[in-house]
């Protein structure tokens, strides 16, 4: 059996390697880990484990190259090994990837997936990947195999208030405070779905949040922010959400110049000459885009189309932008970029809306249009225009002042970083409005 020697000389086994490892990873000291893990892999090159360890401490090392190697390691030498995959597929989604991702989804689905961490993983790529119906799925099979995870628990309540499954959100959410109201997630969820009639639950949130770590403070404060809006406490109300917006921006990587470099280039790359030249696209005219800032009625608007006959809500769809990417060579991981830019200029616009088309199938009931109601789509107007040419665009718009206050006080997913810092936000809504003005001049009517 392989050993290695330790500093104080004695023999450790491989598996006491990695013992010691994943102890010193859970404990928070990474490169101590990583140091069990050279080890381990010098005394055991075929070691599955080792590998997989050294996949995980590059994760917590932000260090996704080494992690997908890690990985990539494990499923070759055991190409079943259904959370390696899983592992993949997350990293390539983060790394802007989402072919990739997908092929590393399905391995895993392929391998047969039986643990409820790496269900719950599956679920949360499929939901990176806009299926929030098969997210939904595997988030439950993560809940039945491990009934008293709240974090399994949480994203599940999620995906049920995604679809509009508000009953069974609200049963989820109860059942996770009664066994630990601690839980700040849900809380903030379980506060979006009811309407307070009393502002002393919020006071006790408003109180916790202060003592608790940031992350949890910023769900908190929001949960505290709209109860003391449902009872027309005005300054309690702006109180909360202001420290949670300063807790929430602490916490996020907002980078505003290069999302100012990012709007400048749209309206660079893609101009009346641009818009004049021939292309041809996709003729299909089954997509309605419901597009703008956040909390501005798109849903309202959604709601509204959608009641016709005729067409069907499909939801907040991140398919087109993964189909940029897919189509975008060598597209770098950020979902909005100054690169990716101008590289959408010269895609291949019938293919970009094939792929679109292609990918949100599986979101369709059968209707013959359906209404795409994710805001920010507005960013991909040009490409919109000339991959799916027979498609409709509704964009909506709000007061400025109004618009600005809605997204202050919601605290969003993944999204959005721009809304935690009043100044920061009125300065991305000028450069919104200036590009929904320059996509009006180039693409009148």
């Amino acid at each position: 059996m392989d050993r290695r020697r330790n500093g104080n000389g004695a023999l450790l086994q491989v598996d006491e390697l990695l013992k010691r490892g994943f102890a010193a990873l859970e404990e928070g000291r990474p490169r101590e880990a990583a140091e069990f893990c050279r080890k381990a892999i010098a005394a055991d090159p075929l070691k599955v484990e080792a590998h997989f360890l050294v996949g995980l401490v590059a994760l917590d090392m932000n260090d996704l190259k080494t992690a997908a190697r890690g990985f990539g390691s494990v499923t070759k030498l055991d190409p079943g090994h259904a959370a390696a995959f899983a592992q993949l597929a997350r990293i390539f989604m983060r790394m802007g990837q989402p072919a990739r991702a997908e092929r590393a989804l399905m391995e895993a689905k392929r391998a047969g997936v039986n643990e409820a961490p790496v269900a719950d993983l599956v679920g949360v790529v499929s939901s990176l990947l806009g299926d929030q119906r098969e997210a939904e799925k595997w988030y439950r099979l993560a809940c039945e195999k491990a009934p008293e995870s709240a974090a399994f628990a949480v994203n599940l309540a999620t995906a049920l208030i995604f679809l509009g499954e508000i009953v069974e959100a609200k049963e989820v959410l109860e059942r996770i405070l009664s066994r630990d109201a601690t839980v700040a997630h849900a809380q903030w969820l379980y506060s979006s779905l009811v309407k307070a009639d009393s502002p002393d639950r919020a006071r006790k949130l408003a109180a916790r949040a202060a003592t608790a770590d940031r992350s949890s403070a910023a769900f908190l404060y929001y949960a505290a922010g709209k109860e003391f809006e449902d009872c027309s406490a005005w300054d309690e109300a702006f109180a909360a959400f202001d420290a949670g917006a300063r807790a929430k921006r602490s916490l996020v990587d907002y980078d505003e110049a290069a999302e100012a470099a990012t709007f400048d280039t749209l309206m660079a790359t893609f101009t009346p000459q641009w818009a004049a030249q021939e292309r041809e696209g996709s003729k299909d005219p089954s997509p309605i885009f419901v597009v703008g800032q956040p909390r501005t009625g798109t849903t309202l608007i959604e709601r509204i189309i959608s009641s016709h006959s005729l067409v069907e809500s499909a939801g907040e769809l991140q398919q087109f932008g993964l189909s940029a990417r897919r189509l975008t060579p060598d597209a770098e991981p950020a979902r909005f970029s100054a690169a990716n830019v101008r590289k959408w200029a010269s895609l291949d616009f019938r293919a970009l809306g094939e792929e679109y088309l292609r990918v949100t199938k599986p979101m369709r009931a059968g209707a013959p249009r359906f209404v795409d109601k994710l805001p920010n789509n507005y960013l991909h107007i040009p490409l919109i225009i000339a991959a799916l040419p027979n498609a409709k665009i509704v964009h909506l718009t709000r007061d400025p002042m109004d618009a600005c206050f809605a997204s202050f006080k919601q605290l969003f997913a993944d999204a959005y970083f721009h809304s935690y810092d009043q100044e920061e936000l009125a300065r991305h809504y000028i450069r919104y409005s200036s590009l929904m003005e320059h996509w009006r001049r180039i693409f009148p009517g």
